[in-house]
């Protein structure tokens, strides 16, 4: 019972560490003192809590909620295509959904809960599009080989950027909002984008976490998981639906943020192995840790001024990726 919770509490301790980082830190220091008196409403300095409240609490919720959602659909992409290249960024699935999300954006919905639900809807719907037509165009016979996943992955990424771009242009009024979703979405960080957030991610990442079992019967091929009594087109038909669901509402509301559903898995893989009942939930948890120090280093990196968080995912993932690259060369499977 020990050694199976062991991997829980290291990665819940480090979620608490990132999260009173990333309250604390910023162009305006926030002791863990003062942080802890404004959560408790005894602190009598005005403007903290109106940091704390208005700024800092959403902004933290909102990156945790995304770190968490790709890098849970990420480790269930990799377990579904059993390919660890298999990355929302990297497989065009966010590109997808930064489509669908800037198409709503377009129809200049309002900005209420009831507008917001509109933007990870399409996004929604244009993720599965994307995921759909890279898996028919990479399969080959029972397999995805890592090569044709990443080449369709491009392919279709390409594909929805140039329209992304192209109804940017377009856009008159909704043009900023547009922008500053494609830089990280920080300016939507506030309650309203993390309360339209929580319902898509509670059902989506409940249904990865409880998908775990049948994702390590996926590992031996289709004909030995229906061998063992698993419904095979109606497990990845699930696991499908519910990590790009997760994968839209991340990309709605914080942009198209590369290599946290590649990194994330693979380390936790490393350390506490290939059980996707264990892998799912870790994955869960250090990918928000993850996005969380990401989003960190983006703001001190070049203070006063704030990088978007995607450039610092990308420059820690891209040299990731290729040692990934490197060690499943030759591997059409996981």
């Amino acid at each position: 019972m020990k050694n199976s919770s062991l991997p829980f509490l290291w990665t819940t301790a480090l979620l608490a560490l990132a999260i009173l980082l990333s309250i604390a830190i910023g162009s305006v220091f926030i002791s863990p003192l003062e942080v802890w008196r404004a959560l408790i409403g005894q602190t009598t300095n005005d403007t903290f809590r109106t940091i704390l409240w208005n700024i800092r609490l959403p902004r933290t919720a909102l990156i945790a909620l995304v770190g968490a959602a790709l890098a849970g659909s990420g480790a269930a992409y990799q377990g579904l295509f059993r390919n660890p290249l298999a990355d929302p960024y990297l497989i065009g699935v966010a590109s997808g959904a930064g489509l669908g999300a800037v198409l709503a954006m377009s129809i200049q919905w309002p900005y209420t809960v009831l507008g917001l639900l509109s933007v990870p809807a399409a996004a929604f719907l244009a993720s599965l599009l994307t995921v759909s037509l890279v898996y028919l165009f990479a399969r080959v016979g029972g397999n995805v080989p890592t090569t044709n996943l990443i080449l369709a992955g491009v392919a279709v990424s390409s594909f929805a950027g140039s329209l992304t771009s192209f109804l940017m242009l377009r856009s008159t009024g909704e043009i900023r909002r547009a922008i500053s979703w494609l830089l990280g979405g920080v300016s939507l960080a506030g309650w309203p984008a993390v309360l339209t957030l929580i319902p898509y991610l509670g059902l989506g990442l409940t249904v990865l976490i409880l998908s775990g079992h049948s994702l390590n019967l996926l590992q031996f091929g289709d004909d030995q998981a229906t061998q063992l009594g698993l419904d095979t087109r109606r497990a990845k038909i699930i696991v499908i639906i519910a990590a790009s669901l997760v994968t839209a509402a991340a990309v709605s509301f914080a942009g198209i943020i590369g290599f946290i559903g590649l990194i994330v898995p693979h380390i936790v893989r490393i350390f506490w192995g290939a059980d996707y009942r264990r892998i799912i939930p870790l994955s869960v948890l250090g990918g928000a840790s993850a996005l969380l120090l990401a989003d960190i280093l983006a703001r001190v990196v070049i203070a006063p001024q704030e990088l978007p968080v995607g450039i610092v995912t990308a420059l820690a993932g891209a040299p990731f990726f290729l040692w990934v690259m490197r060690r499943a060369k030759g591997q059409g499977v996981w």
